[in-house]
């Protein structure tokens, strides 16, 4: 377990050598640092979880300040957490073992998402991040969208990336990984069903069955 000593920062108790990437995370903002990759941290501190690290994933613009934060620091950051008494705890987070830019290097993202070990693809990318229209529709003619559904495009949205790594695993013969929405919005499964789906089918509809 780790150490809980008043005045300094926990460490973690494993080596990130020891980890696998079974987690791809898209959003990597301070909601999912602060909770699925605390807990994360836990387990691993437990011993479990060994093939469940993250690797973190930016698409936008402003990512790239995450980019060099995480970067600048081995991947590792501090979280601070306060009890009601006025206590405060502070430890140090490596479960996110790897992060990608996506305007960087979109095909290692690619690979990442069609790597066997990857097994969850988890988004903390805001309500507004799904493209639903007024009617609660996927909006295909969102101008970013269109442009990663031209022919010969290299995909650049949230979708288009999802999809060339589903595409690559069903050509290679590896199952899908599961999609997993983090976003704080009703029925979230269901919004990243349709959204996700919608898109798959304008690109490739043997992807959208």
């Amino acid at each position: 377990m780790e150490r809980e000593l008043a005045g300094q920062v926990a460490q973690p108790e494993y080596r990130r050598e020891d980890l696998r990437i079974g987690i791809v995370h898209i959003g990597v903002g301070n909601f999912h640092r602060a909770h699925q990759a605390m807990y994360l941290d836990r387990l691993l501190n437990r011993g479990e979880a060994a093939d469940w690290a993250s690797c973190g994933v930016g698409l936008l613009p402003w990512d790239a300040r995450v980019r060099d934060a995480l970067r600048g620091q081995d991947l590792r950051y501090t979280l601070v957490e306060r009890a009601p008494d006025g206590r405060a705890m502070a430890r140090s987070i490596a479960s996110i073992a790897d992060f990608l830019y996506g305007p960087d290097d979109p095909e290692a993202v690619f690979e990442r998402l069609a790597d066997p070990g990857t097994r969850i693809v988890s988004l903390t990318i805001t309500e507004g991040g799904y493209n639903l229209n007024d009617r609660g529709e996927f909006d295909a003619d969102e101008p970013v969208v269109r442009r990663d559904l031209a022919p010969g495009a290299t995909p650049a949205t949230v979708f288009g990336v999802v999809v060339e790594g589903l595409r690559r695993r069903r050509d290679r013969g590896i199952p899908p990984f599961t999609v997993m929405s983090c976003d704080n919005l009703p029925g979230n499964g269901h919004v990243a069903r349709l959204s996700f789906t919608a898109f798959a089918r304008l690109a490739d509809p043997a992807l959208g069955d």
